[in-house]
């Protein structure tokens, strides 16, 4: 039971890593190469979609890390997957304090009614967005080496 929860648990937090890097990498260069009026219909959009999805896959993957360092107190590694568990809930807190409400914002923007300093807005969410993808690329590390 342990090892089906330590894989799923794993998986699902790569295969958010690997969104959150697309996002970074590939989605937000694509989108800020478009003409003005386009990216930033492309960026509210984008908003919109995976604003009601993240937070149900990093709440989810908080909870299952939890589990699994609940489950495997006494195994080899638990201080790996409670450190990762630490580095998801600052995710999380991240999230919320810092690249949500810019989300919220942005996701009701139109060219006509979009503030003035919506690109600032903007580059403001990328660079929290960074600092997040780091911090759960390290907490998918620690718990891919939980597994060894």
């Amino acid at each position: 039971m342990l090892s089906t929860l330590e894989v799923i648990t794993t998986v699902l937090v790569g295969l958010m890593v690997g969104v959150e890097l697309s996002v970074a990498f590939v989605m937000n260069p694509i989108l800020n190469a478009l003409p003005e009026d386009s990216a930033q219909l492309g960026q509210a959009h984008g908003g919109r979609m995976l604003g009601a999805l993240m937070p149900i896959w990093y709440i989810g993957s908080l909870v299952l890390v939890t589990l699994w360092a609940i489950a495997g107190w006494q195994h080899d590694g638990v201080g790996l997957v409670v450190t990762a568990g630490a580095l998801l809930l600052l995710s999380v807190i991240m999230s919320i304090l810092l690249l949500v409400p810019i989300n919220n914002r942005n996701k009701t923007w139109t060219p006509d009614n979009r503030p003035a300093d919506w690109k600032q807005q903007l580059d403001r969410w990328n660079r929290y967005h960074y600092v997040r993808v780091a911090v759960i690329i390290a907490a998918f590390t620690l718990l891919v080496t939980a597994l060894t």
